[in-house]
């Protein structure tokens, strides 16, 4: 007996030194945890029901689960307002930014396999970006440029920590890219051209500062995408299904919407403080998710999905690389990825390899944890990975732009985190 219950405490130690005793489902119940107030957060009901019944907000999803049970998990609104279709818990959200973290995670599977090596020269994998030139002067009359050469390449690093000097684009550089060819930003387009193209394109242009010296949001991840291409051998798109969607059951995360699940997809809407909501007027915006050639996967904004796909992809980060039985990432891995690279270029808050680092200097901005890590797209979606707490916790909308003066982000973490016991 006692050798048996020896061999016992043995297999739990294992496990839990393992990681094997990580959720690798979420547990769905009626019950709040007995670690919610489950009055208190009823309070995010009734907050997000108001905004939808004043016209504020179109619709909501959201998703809560702490150790691996799943706290809040509702729609709100609708998928269409002009026609009352209801917004349900499973409909398509365009994630838009949202994607660079799983970029981010298959190029550090590349990582892992010692394929690549984060402080190499990007330029080593993709030869058209050799020496780099930093752009100095910008000609309004003719869209003419003068630049230098910057101090140092762009590294892998650079990229994933958005430190590179590659932007979305923003006067000068907005109409050097647009004299070039490249699609508008994020990288969405209905035309006939691949990433590979694009790229080869973006190479050419100057950047807007030498490499690792500032925190330039822009075309990084799209530039990784392509280096998972060459390094790989596979389209991405195929890639980054084989070793992230797959494994981690993301079934509903799509760079192409398959034929018919438009009809899933939310409408996205826009709302000045004193205008009704309306859709979106951007006709690119609102179809790019099934229309055009679909040729072009963008890596740093392109993926449309589920909520609750999403919510795989962040406890699989959460549980320390692994998640539905699959491990796709490396404990050290994953906790590389989760520390601030870029010291105060991001100012208090501090960013990894794939997103947000609340550092204990940007502790007093947020209710979140320290030690948090968030992300979130243009049109409206967001996510928290919180180690502290073991909690993930996600909300979805389309709306964009959002001119009403409310972060609704900021108002999910707050009515979340009230709620802990």
């Amino acid at each position: 007996m006692k050798r048996k219950c020896f061999l016992s405490l043995l297999l739990l130690i294992s496990l839990v030194v393992s990681g094997q005793n990580n959720p690798q489902q979420f547990i769905y119940s009626k019950n709040v945890s007995a670690t919610f107030d489950a009055a208190r957060l009823a309070r995010l009901d009734s907050a997000l029901q108001k905004l939808v019944e004043n016209g504020t907000i179109p619709h909501a999803v959201t998703f809560v689960a702490h150790h691996g049970k799943v706290i809040h998990n509702k729609a709100y609104g609708w998928r269409n307002v002009e026609n009352k279709i209801p917004c349900e818990k499973d409909d398509y959200f365009r994630m838009a930014s949202q994607t660079k973290a799983i970029t981010a995670v298959a190029v550090m599977t590349l990582f892992e396999e010692g394929k690549i090596q984060l402080d190499e020269p990007i330029k080593k994998y993709i030869p058209e970006f050799v020496n780099p030139q930093v752009l100095v002067s910008f000609n309004e009359a003719d869209s003419t440029f003068t630049t230098r050469p910057a101090k140092s390449d762009i590294t892998i690093r650079n990229l994933l920590t958005h430190t590179s000097g590659i932007s979305y684009g923003s006067g000068p550089t907005r109409k050097i890219y647009d004299k070039a060819g490249i699609p508008v930003s994020p990288l969405y387009t209905l035309e006939n051209k691949t990433l590979g193209d694009v790229m080869k394109v973006l190479a050419k242009c100057p950047l807007e500062h030498n490499p690792g010296t500032k925190f330039t949001y822009g075309m990084s991840l799209d530039v990784l995408g392509y280096l998972i291409e060459v390094v790989s051998g596979k389209p991405v798109d195929q890639y980054i299904k084989e070793r992230i969607f797959e494994p981690l059951g993301m079934k509903n995360t799509f760079f192409t919407l398959p034929k018919g699940a438009e009809k899933r997809l939310v409408t996205l809407y826009q709302k000045d403080k004193n205008t009704p909501l309306e859709p979106n007027t951007n006709q690119l915006y609102q179809t790019y998710p099934y229309a055009g050639a679909q040729t072009l996967f963008s890596t740093g904004a392109g993926l449309t999905g589920t909520i609750e796909d999403y919510a795989n992809f962040c406890q699989m980060i959460l549980n320390g690389g692994e998640f539905n039985g699959h491990r796709i990432l490396g404990r050290k891995t994953v906790e590389l990825m989760c520390r601030n690279q870029v010291k105060d270029l991001r100012g208090e808050i501090g960013f990894g390899l794939a997103f947000d680092d609340f550092r204990s200097e940007y502790a007093h901005e947020s209710i979140v944890s320290e030690g948090s890590l968030r992300w979130g797209g243009m049109f409206g979606t967001d996510y928290v990975i919180d180690p502290k707490e073991d909690l993930i916790l996600l909300f979805y909308i389309n709306l964009q732009p959002n001119n009403t003066g409310q972060d609704f982000k900021v108002l999910f973490h707050d009515l979340v985190y009230q709620a802990l016991k």
